[in-house]
């Protein structure tokens, strides 16, 4: 199972925590808040588009994937094998001037 497979099947099973970053970041963000759903429907239909695997506690990934009206985001997630959990560190809109497609770094 790779990473994407593993965090959808912990969302289904709702086995997600948002950390208070994560939450903090989306009622703030500049663009409008991101609501819990949002991040569900990223996930559901994102794709992974890097990975951390050496960030601790546990290896992380962006992933980005766009929610059914079609809002851009990024949503960084860390995955603890031990509890098959899914940790959300942070989501966010990418900002248009720093990706190209959403799904890289411009340089």
């Amino acid at each position: 199972m790779d990473w994407i497979e593993k965090i959808r099947a912990c969302f289904e099973t709702d086995s997600v925590f948002y950390t208070g970053h994560a939450i903090y970041e989306m009622r703030n963000e500049e663009l409008g808040q991101i609501s819990d759903k949002e991040v569900y429907e990223t996930i559901c239909g994102g794709e992974v588009i890097e990975k951390y695997l050496y960030d601790k506690p546990y290896p992380s990934v962006l992933t980005f994937g766009k929610t059914a009206e079609g809002r851009p985001l990024h949503v960084v997630c860390a995955y603890n094998k031990e509890e098959n959990l899914v940790i959300v560190i942070t989501a966010y809109c990418p900002h248009p001037d720093l990706w190209i497609d959403y799904r890289r770094r411009k340089q």
